[in-house]
């Protein structure tokens, strides 16, 4: 591993490793994103008598593929932290990677429903593994003033590639497609094979050398760079610090004022983040198209519909690696959670007004729809899972991302699975109201209960959660500063 690294060396201090490190990493996103953009498409095509199965799917069907994704990734999340943290980010970032390769190839072999199904429950690994896994990565090969930038990456990696699929839907056939989608997993797959765990996992794997030549090489420095040895220095003795607290990761959790009220935020920014209705506007973006399409000229065929809100994603996602670093997490989350509910309040407005018979011109829902895509992927979903770094040190981040993603996983299973039935209990326009409610609440909670954590140890962070100072931590701690980091 350090012959591979010395050759793919940069000099000058350029940590432009980092970079390139950070786009690998997201990578298997990107093909997570194609998994599930794949299924808008083509509904109607599986629905249609031109159906590449040798019959057309039922709507039983593509209810139980849109939902066992997240059956999957409920059971496969529960243990992902501890796996991770047990076997070590490279591991299990190339067992992610291999699943997505199995999904394309049930795929391949046979598009029969029960096959799609299968291979549907097959993605509920990289679902959870994702979101767990990725993140963890990415924190840990990241400087500080650079974490939040790299782990935009997540969501805007996801969202290419959503809109590839989008693009690959309309101009290839299924089996060119499906190819496409099996190659990029691939290919990354065997670059992952030469790639280097990260320096804190490698330290509580005993191997020194390696976790120095790894930092040095993200850093672009020599291996006697006394930081490189001073930072390793701290790994160490936090990894013996660890070892010898007996207390486990929940019990930290829970015994720790600072790191429960952390713990609580994570949580409520990440349920609040999953309902805030961006997943239902996907869905029933096709049925915006069709309503405003009544009062104005706005003929798009469904295939180019879903390709508008992939850009419109795409553009959310740029922005917010723009501007991460220069705004700061806090600022950034109250103004898209607030945008994206004032855009259900707008849509569960237009709803309401429409079905009793009040005229309201056809391009409001669509702006209030492409407004709410572009402000949750610009700020509000990348945020949620950016927090889980920031707050946590790398102890835990592996059991509150794992507790986390069964949290959102669940709520995902929920609104795929009965929004239909609750938009006919109690109409769309209240359940839209609902999501703007949602937004609101977590819009005003982060005002009151988020720290700003751009550019701060998880230290920083701690002191002003729990409003006290901690004196044993003497300035010059290296050892201890680099455990709350």
């Amino acid at each position: 591993m350090n012959v591979v690294l010395t050759k793919l060396m940069w000099q000058n201090g350029t940590r432009i490793n980092q970079y390139v490190f950070a786009v690998i990493i997201t990578i298997p996103l990107l093909s997570f994103g194609m998994v599930q953009g794949w299924l808008s498409p083509m509904i109607s095509v599986l629905q249609s008598s031109e159906s590449p199965s040798p019959e057309p799917y039922t709507s039983n069907d593509i209810s139980w593929m849109a939902s066992v994704t997240y059956i999957t990734a409920i059971i496969f999340g529960a243990p992902m932290g501890y796996l991770t943290d047990r076997y070590g980010r490279k591991k299990m970032t190339l067992i992610t990677t291999l699943s997505l390769i199995v999904y394309w190839q049930i795929k391949l072999v046979c598009l029969e429903p029960w096959a799609l199904i299968l291979a549907r429950a097959v993605a509920g690994i990289p679902c959870s593994a994702c979101y767990i896994v990725l993140p963890i990565y990415l924190k840990e090969i990241s400087d500080i003033d650079l974490r939040g930038a790299l782990g935009s990456l997540l969501i805007l990696n996801r969202n290419i590639g959503y809109l590839a699929s989008y693009v690959c839907a309309d101009l290839l056939n299924v089996t060119t497609m499906l190819w496409f989608g099996l190659l990029v997993p691939a290919v990354i797959f065997f670059v992952f094979l030469v790639m280097p765990d990260t320096p804190e996992y490698l330290v509580k794997q005993g191997k020194i050398d390696e976790a120095k030549a790894v930092l040095a090489w993200l850093r672009g420095v020599s291996v006697l760079e006394r930081s490189v040895e001073k930072d390793i220095d701290g790994m160490i003795n936090v990894e013996k610090q660890t070892q010898a607290d007996p207390k486990s990761a929940w019990g930290i959790i829970f015994n720790d004022k600072a790191t429960f009220k952390a713990f609580i935020i994570t949580l409520v920014i990440k349920i609040t983040q999953q309902f805030d209705g961006y997943l239902i506007v996907l869905i029933f973006a096709g049925f915006v198209f069709e309503k405003a399409s009544e009062s104005i000229s706005l003929k798009l065929s469904p295939n180019k519909q879903v390709m508008m809100i992939g850009v419109v994603q795409l553009l959310g996602s740029i922005l917010a690696t723009c501007i991460v670093e220069k705004t700061g997490r806090k600022l950034l989350l109250v103004t898209t959670s607030f945008a994206v509910g004032v855009g259900m309040l707008v849509l569960s407005g237009w709803f309401y007004m429409t079905a009793v018979g009040t005229w309201l011109p056809g391009w409001l829902p669509v702006v209030a729809m492409c407004v709410c895509i572009f402000a949750d992927a610009a700020g509000f979903q990348p945020i949620s899972y950016i927090i889980i770094t920031d707050l946590f040190t790398f102890q835990l981040r592996g059991t509150v991302s794992s507790f986390a993603n069964i949290c959102a996983k669940l709520s995902n299973f929920v609104q795929t699975k009965w929004f239909t039935n609750l938009c006919e209990l109690i109409g769309i326009h209240w359940t839209f109201l609902f999501f703007g409610i949602v937004c609101f609440i977590a819009c005003f909670y982060t005002v009151v209960s988020f720290p700003e954590t751009r550019g701060k140890t998880v230290e920083d962070i701690y002191l002003k959660l729990s409003n006290k100072f901690l004196s044993h931590v003497a300035k010059g701690d290296a050892s201890l500063k680099y455990q709350l980091n």
